[in-house]
């Protein structure tokens, strides 16, 4: 792949809903995409998630933009790359930015599997026609709004329910939703808002019959997750503290948890996500992929990974109206009668980019050429 030009759209879309937290509300969020373009004229896309701050992690859009523009552009305008991984080993001496890395890679996988004729499924290995979909809910005003849009995300077929937590917002509004809808699958997200003295409240959960627990201590801890893992019956999901192979290898050692939360942009790209959950899988370790409120061009990569045969837990890939009033793909992403999305088979990632929308929503764009 020659690489004649890479741009950068900045959008600026609001969310259906505000989404809140342990560490944060949002209900306007930048959206960042990446598109490169073959010296053929062939198109790829791909989706920068970091956020506005600091709050899930050290990347934003500010900083992870500057990494793409100085430093990721220059290398891929530069050199003739024969695949994905030669992408990777090119960037290698750039050190973190894991989610500047994977809005770059998932263009160059998109603009490959669009020139070989394979779908992103194909290419990472795939082989599901559809994936279980669960849904996030964030903290709510009320534990009655919080029964309300459980029961409205039940109606609507997601097979499981997971929702945020924080100290004085856990153990009450679990035994809410057990108490009006029984024994549905349940889990909760703490985003690293608790501490080993929480260990009476975190023990309260186990009465509850949870899926998991997810990242209930810091967002870089391995070792006190490895205490709290053998006091806790409910098993312990790993999101922010799995940053990379070495990672869960390490949490694997010590018994920090039993589930991995694997997030391609949290990890360094769809590939180095494939790698760990293939590693999760001899491990004896569950997984599922997660979601970070990404529009259906991100939203692409999470369905094509979540087909992977190592993928056991239902996935927090929900359908393109559970944030966006509308997206920019077309198809947009629906859920099926049986709370599933279908995954493409079609070349690249499957969902056409709506240039429209895209001139709708935009702030700002930057382009670097050959």
């Amino acid at each position: 792949m020659e690489i004649r030009r890479l741009e950068l759209f900045y959008l600026r879309m609001k969310l259906r809903d505000e989404f809140r937290t342990s560490f944060g509300s949002v209900q306007e969020r930048p959206v960042v995409l990446v598109r490169v373009e073959e010296k053929g004229g062939e198109e790829g896309w791909g989706e920068l998630v970091a956020d506005a701050g600091p709050w899930y992690s050290y990347e934003t859009y500010d900083t992870s933009s500057t990494i793409i523009r100085n430093f990721i552009a220059p290398i891929v305008l530069q050199r003739e790359i024969q695949d994905v991984y030669e992408f990777h080993a090119a960037v290698s001496r750039i050190r973190g930015y894991p989610m500047a890395k994977t809005a770059v890679e998932e263009a160059l996988l998109d603009l490959y599997g669009r020139l070989e004729g394979k779908s992103i499924a194909d290419i990472v290995g795939g082989v599901r026609k559809e994936i279980v979909s669960g849904v996030s809910i964030g903290i709510k005003r009320s534990i009655d709004q919080l029964v309300s849009e459980v029961e409205t995300r039940l109606e609507e077929g997601y097979r499981r329910i997971k929702i945020k937590i924080e100290p004085g917002h856990d153990v009450e509004p679990v035994k809410a939703i057990r108490d009006r809808f029984g024994d549905i699958p349940l889990q909760v997200d703490a985003n690293g808002a608790y501490t080993l003295r929480d260990m009476q409240v975190l023990r309260k959960l186990d009465n509850y019959g949870l899926l998991m627990i997810e990242q209930p201590l810091a967002w870089d801890d391995l070792v006190e997750h490895s205490i709290l893992s053998r006091k806790l019956t409910t098993p312990i999901c790993l999101d922010e503290s799995i940053k990379t192979l070495g990672d869960l290898l390490v949490a694997y050692k010590l018994g920090s948890c039993e589930i991995v939360n694997v997030k391609p942009a949290r990890v360094g790209g769809i590939l180095r996500a494939k790698e760990i959950l293939e590693t999760a899988a001899r491990l004896g370790i569950g997984a599922w992929i997660g979601g970070m409120l990404e529009t259906g061009v991100g939203r692409a990569f999470l369905v094509a990974l979540a087909s992977h045969p190592a993928v056991n837990y239902p996935n927090d890939i929900s359908a393109s109206d559970r944030y966006w009033e509308e997206d920019i793909v077309e198809p947009p992403w629906k859920l099926t009668s049986n709370g599933t999305l279908e995954v493409p088979r079609q070349k690249g990632i499957g969902v056409e980019v709506r240039t429209d929308l895209i001139e709708k929503y935009l702030v700002e764009k930057w382009t670097a050429t050959k």
